[in-house]
């Protein structure tokens, strides 16, 4: 009797140590940097962890991207999104589009385990005004304090 009151407490023991980790949500901001005027981009967002998953998508901070940016809206609101490609464009006259380091969106993951988050994006294309290509990177940066 006593075996096995043992025995249901290492199994007990065992199944609680190896249970899932409660899910935990996570803002990332993507930047494009370039020195000429940005008017279009696309980016693809791939994550290395098994259990991320994009939940969600907002703009940056550019007046001429207010809108949300292009992405697959159906797979991200599935939450089967563990990789996505992101674009946008604005027609707008060149005097108004930003230079330098731009937000161009913020994507809202879930992680799911207890290892730190794992990601990569490559920036496709970068277009100044008339769609002439140009010269830029990708930056991400986990938004300060939005771990949850």
């Amino acid at each position: 009797m006593n075996a096995l009151r043992v025995l249901v407490i290492l199994a007990l023991v065992f199944f609680a140590s190896t249970a899932a980790a409660e899910p935990r949500f996570v803002a990332v901001d993507v930047y494009v940097i370039s020195d000429k005027p940005l008017a279009a981009w696309q980016f693809s967002f791939e994550g290395g962890n098994a259990g991320l998953k994009v939940v969600g998508i907002e703009n940056g901070d550019a007046a001429v991207f207010e809108d949300a940016p292009y992405y697959d809206r159906q797979a991200v609101a599935a939450g089967t999104a563990d990789r996505v490609v992101v674009a946008d464009y604005s027609l707008a006259d060149v005097a108004t589009l930003p230079i330098g380091r731009v937000r161009v969106a913020t994507l809202h993951l879930m992680l799911n385990g207890d290892e730190p988050p794992d990601f990569d994006a490559h920036l496709a294309v970068a277009a100044t005004y008339g769609g002439k290509h140009i010269e830029a990177k990708i930056s991400l940066e986990i938004s300060s304090g939005s771990e949850q």
